[in-house]
């Protein structure tokens, strides 16, 4: 009796983990999944700048400047972060402030 409990109480487990497994194998992806495959663009497009700077339309001068500050604290080449990465940065902002209404 005691083996048999055990066997369906095994059983159960392992329908139970499948299940879940399905499930979690439908949800969207996750940390590196979701990130941009590839580089830089040789020369950088607005789609691209939004992209860095992690903005949506419309865009404003405000949402630029708060994306720009949020990012440029985290990755200044002074507090460790990367100067090429950084000027990537600069770029996008300068680009997207010369397009974006006042």
């Amino acid at each position: 009796m005691a083996s048999l409990t055990m066997l369906l109480g095994g059983a159960a487990a392992l329908a139970g983990g499948r299940l879940a497994y399905v499930r979690l194998a439908g949800r969207a992806k996750v940390g590196a999944d979701m990130w941009v495959k590839g580089g830089f663009q040789q020369k950088m497009d607005p789609k691209e700048a939004k992209l860095i700077l992690g903005i949506r339309d419309p865009i404003s001068v405000k949402k630029i400047k708060d994306a720009h500050r949020r990012i440029m604290i985290a990755n200044h080449p002074d507090r460790g972060g990367a100067p090429y990465l950084a000027s990537k940065i600069n770029e996008a902002k300068d680009l997207l402030e010369k397009s974006a209404p006042r």
